[in-house]
């Protein structure tokens, strides 16, 4: 980010304000203004990467044609099929409870 700042004035929801007062108090962030302006910096990168992906699936779709609905609910159901579970199985199977000795 450029060292240049300029002061704004901006309407924020209250819960968001608390947010960014705790950070600071946590020590997560600087001050209210460095907050802001990382989560600022956050959304202009996500609009960036969101537009080259959007560039990037126009041409793909100029040179090979419209991805279809079928197409991507085959895809989706292949990269299920595929995914390797790693934080445990999608069904936790019920534990069965044990009959008390009386």
């Amino acid at each position: 980010m450029s060292e240049r700042k300029e002061r704004v004035t901006v309407t924020l929801d209250r819960a968001l304000v608390e947010a960014a007062n705790a950070a600071v108090a946590a020590g997560r962030a600087d001050s209210v203004s460095a907050w802001v302006t990382l989560a600022l910096a956050e959304q202009v990168a996500k609009e960036r990467r969101l537009s080259a992906l959007s560039s990037l699936l126009a041409e793909y779709e100029a040179e090979y044609g419209v991805i279809t609905a079928e197409e991507l609910a085959f895809r989706e159901r292949e990269d299920r099929r595929k995914a390797i579970v790693i934080r445990g199985s999608a069904k936790v199977p019920a534990r069965k409870r044990r009959a008390k000795a009386s």
